[in-house]
C-alpha cells in the first residue's frame, strides 16, 4: 500500500515486453485502479487524449520517438507525473531537458526496487499537485465570492444612494440577521436591481 485511501491511473509506455512483465507487479493492489499499456508514442498519445491518467511511465526509446517530448508533454498537463526510464550514458541529458516540466527520469539498467521508488516519488508529486488544485479552487471561489459582492455592492451605491461602507456593513449585517452567507446576499441583491 502506497498512500491509504487513493487508487491512481497508470499508462506505462514500453515496447519492451520485458520492462512491461517487470513492471506489472510493482502497479497492482487497491492503489492502482487502471493501468494501461502503450507501445508506441503514437498510441500513447491517443490514449492521453481520451483518458485522465495520474501517471505515465515512459521506457525510452520507442519504436516511433526517443520519448522524451511524450514525457514533457504528458506532465504539462495539469495533473500527470511522468517518469521516464533512460539509458545510464543520457541521463544527465535527460534530466538537463525535462526538469524544469517535472519529469522523474530514472537511469537503467534500474531494479524493481529503484522502479518502485520512482513510484513512490510520483505518488508523492501527485499528492501535492491535488492539494495545489485544491487550494487554487479555493482561492478561485473566494475571489468570485469577492466579485459578486462588489457587484452588489455597486447596486446599493447606484441604486439605493449608499455609501460604499454603507453598502458593506449592510450585506454583512443582512447575512449576520439571515444566516446566510454574504455571497447569498450579494446574489439576491444583483437579482433584485439587475
Amino acid at each position: 500500500m502506497i498512500y491509504e485511501g487513493r487508487s491512481y491511473c497508470v499508462l506505462v509506455v514500453s515496447s519492451s515486453e520485458k520492462m512491461n512483465t517487470a513492471i506489472k507487479p510493482l502497479l497492482t493492489g487497491k492503489n492502482f485502479k487502471k493501468v494501461t499499456f502503450a507501445g508506441s508514442v503514437a498510441s500513447a498519445n491517443r490514449l492521453l487524449l481520451e483518458n485522465s491518467y495520474d501517471f505515465v511511465i515512459i521506457n525510452s526509446p520507442l519504436p516511433d520517438d526517443f520519448g522524451t517530448k511524450l514525457a514533457i508533454d504528458a506532465s504539462t498537463g495539469k495533473n500527470t507525473v511522468c517518469m521516464q526510464l533512460v539509458k545510464t550514458e543520457l541521463f544527465e541529458d535527460i534530466c538537463a531537458k525535462t526538469a524544469e516540466y517535472g519529469v522523474f527520469p530514472l537511469a537503467k539498467p534500474t531494479s524493481a526496487a529503484m522502479v518502485s521508488q520512482g513510484i513512490i516519488w510520483m505518488v508523492s508529486a501527485r499528492e501535492k499537485l491535488r492539494r495545489i488544485d485544491k487550494k487554487t479552487v479555493t482561492i478561485e471561489e473566494k475571489m468570485e465570492e469577492i466579485r459578486i459582492v462588489n457587484r452588489a455592492k455597486w447596486l446599493l451605491i447606484e441604486k439605493k444612494n449608499m455609501s460604499e461602507p454603507d453598502a458593506h456593513r449592510y450585506i454583512e449585517k443582512q447575512a449576520m440577521d439571515t444566516s446566510k452567507s454574504k455571497r447569498e446576499i450579494a446574489d439576491s441583491i444583483i437579482r433584485e436591481y439587475s
